[in-house]
This record gives structure tokens, C-alpha cells and sequence, in this order.
């Protein structure tokens, strides 16, 4: 796997530095970027001031099953990106709610805010309580994953069953020799982020080098709220979502869990969060996110493993009818 890794950080060049010259500025909050269904707002005070999410609350578009679906994004999506996804579970009965959380995509990114999965976990329940949504099949993405797990320790009873879907958190990175980044780091990492790059890392840790063209669409949606004017707003709320990804797994915690837990993972994702920036001698031990899953599945006392052969970080994005499919036979009581 470290062969792999190391060779893959070869294929940027592929990707040509023109496409950060094409991008469209979009906005920090994306005001220019239209979503596949109405947005909603919920505002509420957090940390000694206002903030605003913005989610997506679809109806069944079949008759309804009376449940409901919460789907969280991951770091580099957005609520939009589960279009197919929402589409396919309303169309089996379900409603199905999206938020941005805070600090991403259509949401606030208060400046100097302090990002805790604590505090995406009570803000996302306040949402939804604002919406209805009492009890939920929570269903998340990546950091998503991350953030849905904790939500389901924090709000056990509020969780009918939950979808892990190429989760982050499930090892502690850090612990297995990624060594941590402070502000600074991460913040000038954030400052080289563009098109360009943005494409280079997902074709060669999400897509295992095959690029399609729908994929564009989500490469722009990024990099427009990064060329944008106010972009230095998404720079540093980025940056310390970075650092919360990286100091706050819940590894240690997933014996916990209490409901019925699915874990649904492209086995071809290479992810394993800033693994590139650890020493070639540690790399062999930092785990990527099918390889923490595996013993995470063993370690969740009521898990099933749900492999997808072929795909990769993102099946919802690589191939939308599959994973549906999938999930839905996932949730199905």
C-alpha cells in the first residue's frame, strides 16, 4: 500500500494548471452556485454569536414511509453532492434532509470560530430539531462519517441506524505516526489549494486515477469558493476543520456504539488523512480508510461490513445507482 501511495503523489502532473485560470469565483457561502433542490436556513447562536445553516429537506417523491434520512457531507463536499442520493430516497418513500455544516459550503464561517464535532454534532440535532426530524437513519460521508458518528454517541436515541460511508476517524492518525500540523501548516497549505490541485488529489486518492467529467461540476464548486474575493474566509475556516479532523477520531470510542451500524466502503479509497506529510519510514502503519474499517467492523458490537469492490472514497459521486442501491438495502428494516 505505501508503494502505492508514494507512486500516486507522481499524477498531479496529469492535471494542467489551467483549470485553476477557468474558475469561476462562486463566493465563500457558494451565492453563486445553485443547488438541486430549495435551500433552507436555520439560525441559532453558537459560541456568543449568530450563525446560519443552510440545508436541503426533500419530500418523498413515492408515497412515504414515514422516515427520515439525514445524509452529512464530507470536508471537500457539499450538501448538493448528494443529489443522487437524495433523489434515490425520496423516490423509495423517504424524506431526506442535507445540511452544509458550519464552516462549509452555503453556511456561516464565522471568523476566529472554534470547529468541535461536539458542536456540529448540538447543531445539527437544533436543526433538525427546528425541522422535525425526531428519530433518523443518519447516514455520513467521509468527515461526515467522523461527524455522524459522534452525533450518534452524543444522541444515541436519536439514531434508528447508522451509515458510515468511507468514514474518516475510525483510527487515530496521529497515533500511527502523521505528524500534527498546527494553524500555520495548515493554513498555508490551504493557501496553495486551487482547481488544479483540487482535482490532482481527488483523481489520484478518491478515483484511483480514472477522472470522469461529471466530476468536474464538484472541482469547480470548490475551487469557486476558493478564487473568490472573500476567499480567505474558506482558507482558514478550512483550516481549522483540518485540525479538528486530525485531533478528534473517535476510534477509541467506537464500542459504544449502540445502534445497528453499516459500514459502506469503496475499496479502492486511499485515503488516510495526511499521510503524505509523515515520514516514508512511518507510512506502513498509518491505515487507509478501508484498512481502519476492517477492524472497526469488528469492534462495533452491531456492524456489518458492506465492501464495494471496484470503487473508491466517494462511491455516492463515482457511481450513484450502485451505492443506492446499496444504501437502501442497508436501511430497509
Amino acid at each position: 500500500m505505501p508503494q502505492i501511495l508514494l507512486a500516486a503523489l507522481a499524477w498531479p502532473a496529469i492535471v494542467t494548471s489551467t483549470a485553476a485560470a477557468q474558475t469561476t469565483p462562486l463566493g465563500a457561502n457558494l451565492e453563486r452556485f445553485a443547488y438541486p433542490a430549495p435551500l433552507h436556513r436555520f439560525e441559532t447562536g453558537s459560541q456568543g454569536g449568530a450563525v446560519q445553516m443552510a440545508y436541503l429537506d426533500v419530500a418523498p417523491s413515492a408515497a412515504s414511509n414515514g422516515a427520515t434520512v439525514v445524509l452529512l457531507h464530507g470536508k471537500n463536499f457539499c450538501a448538493a453532492t448528494w443529489d443522487d442520493t437524495m433523489r434515490g430516497l425520496a423516490a423509495a418513500g423517504y424524506r431526506v434532509i442535507a445540511p452544509d455544516q458550519i464552516g462549509f459550503c452555503k453556511s456561516s464561517k464565522p471568523a476566529g470560530y472554534q470547529y468541535s464535532l461536539h458542536t456540529m454534532a448540538a447543531l445539527t440535532a437544533a436543526l433538525l430539531d427546528r425541522a422535525g426530524a425526531t428519530k433518523v437513519i443518519l447516514v455520513g460521508h467521509s468527515t461526515g462519517g467522523l461527524l455522524a458518528a459522534r452525533f450518534a454517541l452524543l444522541y444515541p436515541d436519536r439514531v434508528s441506524r447508522l451509515v458510515l460511508v468511507n468514514p474518516l476517524g475510525l483510527n487515530d492518525t496521529l497515533a500511527e505516526g502523521v505528524p500534527y500540523a498546527d494553524l500555520g501548516v495548515l493554513r498555508a497549505k490551504e493557501a496553495k489549494t486551487d482547481a488544479a490541485s483540487i482535482k490532482a488529489y481527488q483523481l489520484r486518492t478518491y478515483y484511483h486515477g480514472e477522472w470522469r467529467p461529471a466530476y468536474d461540476r464538484w472541482v469547480a464548486m470548490l475551487a469557486g469558493q476558493y478564487a473568490s474575493p472573500d476567499g480567505d474566509v474558506v482558507r482558514d475556516a478550512q483550516a481549522r476543520l483540518s485540525d479538528m479532523i486530525q485531533t478528534q477520531p473517535v476510534a477509541a470510542e467506537l464500542p459504544r456504539l449502540t445502534m445497528p451500524v453499516s459500514l459502506i466502503i469503496g475499496q479502492r479509497d486511499l485515503t488516510a488523512f495526511r499521510a503524505n506529510t509523515a515520514p516514508p519510514a512511518r507510512r506502513a502503519r498509518i491505515r487507509t480508510v478501508p484498512q481502519a474499517a476492517e477492524e472497526a467492523a469488528r469492534r462495533i458490537p452491531r456492524a456489518s461490513l458492506i465492501r464495494l469492490e471496484g470503487l473508491g472514497h466517494s462511491p455516492q459521486v463515482e457511481a450513484p445507482a450502485i451505492f443506492v442501491r446499496t444504501l437502501r438495502a442497508a436501511i430497509t428494516p
